[in-house]
């Protein structure tokens, strides 16, 4: 049974309805077994993928991952990423910006954690969360010190969208490929991991009461990643929509696409001139010379 990853990618220009976007569908995988299988071979793949990125360092890429709280956004990191060598991948968390941050442009703070040429960059939540979050609970817009005349909320969310598209465009243009992950969770299957993670030991520490209080905003926090997901999705930086209700399905679907992605980069080892190879013949032959 195969993915095609195209399923889950909002195309530019598409109206998102996230009510016609499924929070499960079929598993992808035939039993467990099947499923550790597949992951590891395209955990395998993904390895193999991003030490040829390393050695042609000719592309970055950045992955992004959007979500609301319990869809499973640390745990897919995890999973997906558990064989690639950690030189050549790196990953940051935001939360609330601090005192500093506030003080620079919205988009600030991520780009000094933009990967470099040759890398994995994975941000879990992102510059994103001011089109998300400050739109929900306006007192974060208005706690960032804005001129008055740039608080006009009828007007500042498009302006904002245009920035990060201009933004993306950029760093496109400059190398950095760019996915970006929604991770669609429905209200009952949140409702059920909260509950294991108060019933659980091992992961009371991931519950917090400030995730049940978000849980009375759903609605509009479904209308802002609409909003958010049409206006910025672009052919060259577009989202994908997984349904997250199954952890495994999610992990299977997230890993093909982020090698689906490499795959379709121009990347291929360095070749050594004729001068480099002369040296390195020289050097061979030094090394057999010397005695065991």
């Amino acid at each position: 049974m195969g993915i095609n990853t195209k399923d889950f990618r909002v195309s530019e220009g598409d109206s998102v309805n996230l009510k016609h976007w499924p929070t499960q569908t079929d598993p992808v995988y035939a039993s467990k077994k099947a499923y550790h299988q597949w992951l590891d071979e395209q955990v395998a793949e993904l390895n193999a993928l991003q030490q040829l990125q390393y050695a042609a360092n000719r592309y970055a890429v950045l992955v992004i991952f959007q979500a609301m709280d319990a869809a499973g956004k640390d745990s897919s990191i995890r999973h997906v990423m558990s064989g690639v060598n950690p030189q050549g991948c790196q990953v940051f968390s935001f939360k609330h910006p601090s005192a500093a941050e506030l003080d620079h442009d919205f988009l600030w703070r991520t780009t000094q954690c933009l990967p470099e040429r040759g890398r994995i960059g994975i941000f879990n939540r992102s510059y994103y969360e001011e089109v998300l979050i400050a739109r929900v609970h306006p007192e974060i817009l208005h706690s960032q010190g804005l001129p008055d005349e740039l608080l006009d909320e009828k007007n500042i969310w498009q302006e904002r969208y245009k920035s990060i598209v201009d933004f993306e465009k950029h760093l496109h243009r400059n190398g950095t490929r760019i996915i970006k992950f929604f991770l669609h969770l429905s209200k009952e299957e949140q409702r059920k991991r909260f509950l294991e993670r108060i019933d659980t030991p091992e992961k009371v520490w991931k519950f917090s009461i400030a995730d049940t209080k978000e849980r009375y905003y759903w609605k509009q926090y479904m209308q802002a990643y609409e909003a958010c997901l049409s206006a910025t999705s672009t052919k060259n930086a577009p989202w994908y929509i997984v349904p997250a209700d199954d952890k495994k399905n999610t992990r299977l679907i997230i890993a093909q696409i982020i090698v689906d992605t490499l795959k379709g980069l121009d990347m291929r080892y360095p070749k050594a001139d004729a001068a480099r190879q002369q040296e390195l013949l020289a050097i061979r032959q030094q090394l057999l010379q010397e005695d065991a």
